[in-house]
């Protein structure tokens, strides 16, 4: 007879395990512990062979049964129920392991180490927040370049664009990946710039212009917050570095001796060593920070978590507090340095190589791999000593160098 759900609640096995049978070779196998496992017996090819089919409750005796018939179903067709279990699992394996999160993750672990940790940093996020969710199961060889388009419309419309460009890129890298490794056979992830939407027009940072750098200069003397920022902020006037580089800043960087800065290539922006000529009010500035910060690891370290930087909007949060938001930024200093010196008829190599910029003509950076550090410490001197003068309040007169 089969069996009911009252005689299966109430089953129980007395010194060894006990079998309530239901038909068809299905069963269920009532161990001393009080588990109950549904089994089937069946034969293939003149043997008997027995396939699990779960743990009541977690498997009704319906779903068992249903399990059964689709069991019987194969057996008629010659199939063997567990080789085709096996086949299934082996199957999905296979799948997981060319999904496009498996894929993705594969090629971030590749390409992580040759980023900025700063890159690293945001691909991950974009990876988590926004690629995977929405592909992260498909298997890479399903995905169509009409299903990528959708998952980058949904990062423009929430306006986030310059989030969608680096998406295609990544997507392109990824779905390369899949093509080398044989998992695909087209990149689906190509000429998506085609339908992406319209980026704003550029703006650049705000910036003042060198007229109103007095007032600013006072009111950074003045201003009534953490002493490290204002160095921090002074900083950046007196060396053009990127704020994530300062940020990121450490004392075995720096030597005070040679008045040099030296950024190693895994923390700048274009992969390459930056040396930085300090001018002789930095080496000052970082005389009196070593006094607070010397014996850390960092330039200017978190106030509350001494091991980490200082957040990314500190210097902005001060910039706004002075009454400057909107109209500066910490990163606008290197727009308003470059402009200083360029109306000031500086090298345009000295310029750019202080700011640590990529060259626009490819052939041109690839063999001018000068540091032009002596030029570079003096154009430096000459603006901080034009800063100090702009401080006791002499005229702003952007002079031509001869």
């Amino acid at each position: 007879m089969p069996l009911t759900d009252a005689q299966i609640r109430n089953a129980t096995a007395h010194g060894k395990p006990s079998t309530l049978f239901d038909g068809g070779g299905l069963y269920l196998l009532v161990q001393q512990s009080g588990s109950k496992w549904w089994r089937l017996k069946y034969r293939m090819h003149g043997k008997q062979k027995l396939l699990s089919l779960g743990v009541y409750p977690a498997v009704s005796v319906r779903k068992a049964r249903e399990s059964r018939e689709d069991a019987r179903k194969l057996l008629g067709q010659g199939i063997d129920p567990s080789q085709a279990r096996k086949d299934e699992k082996a199957s999905s394996k296979a799948a997981r392991g060319n999904s496009f999160a498996a894929l993705a993750e594969a090629w971030y672990s590749r390409k992580a180490s040759e980023w900025a940790p700063s890159t690293a940093a945001k691909a991950r996020t974009y990876l988590d927040r926004d690629l995977i969710p929405a592909l992260g199961d498909r298997p890479m060889a399903e995905i169509r370049r009409r299903d990528l388009i959708e998952v980058l419309a949904l990062i423009e419309q929430r306006g986030a664009l310059d989030v969608a460009k680096k998406c295609r890129e990544w997507l392109s890298g990824i779905f390369r990946y899949a093509l080398v490794a044989e998992v695909i056979e087209a990149n689906p992830a190509t000429d998506l710039h085609i339908v992406a939407a319209a980026a704003p027009a550029t703006r650049h940072y705000p910036h003042l212009p060198e007229s109103e750098l007095p007032d600013f200069l006072h009111a950074l003397d003045n201003y009534g917050g953490d002493p490290g920022t204002v160095k921090a902020i002074k900083l950046l006037l007196l060396t053009g570095c990127r704020p994530g580089e300062l940020r990121g800043g450490c004392w075995d960087e720096v030597d005070l001796d040679t008045a040099t800065w030296t950024i190693p290539a895994a923390r700048m922006k274009m992969r390459r060593d930056h040396v930085i000529p300090l001018p002789a009010q930095a080496v000052e500035l970082l005389n009196e920070q070593s006094a607070l910060t010397g014996h850390r690891t960092l330039l200017f370290s978190n106030r509350d978590k001494p091991l980490l930087p200082i957040s990314e909007n500190t210097m902005g949060v001060a910039i706004n507090r002075m009454g400057y938001k909107g109209r500066q930024t910490a990163h606008g200093f290197r727009h308003l340095l470059s402009t200083a010196l360029n109306e000031r008829g500086y090298n345009r190599d000295w310029i750019e190589r202080q700011l640590s910029h990529g060259d626009d003509n490819a052939i041109r950076a690839v063999y001018n791999k000068a540091e032009y550090v002596d030029q570079r410490r003096d154009m430096m001197q000459t603006w901080a000593d034009h800063l100090d003068a702009l401080r006791r309040g002499a005229n702003v007169v952007p002079l031509r160098r001869g």
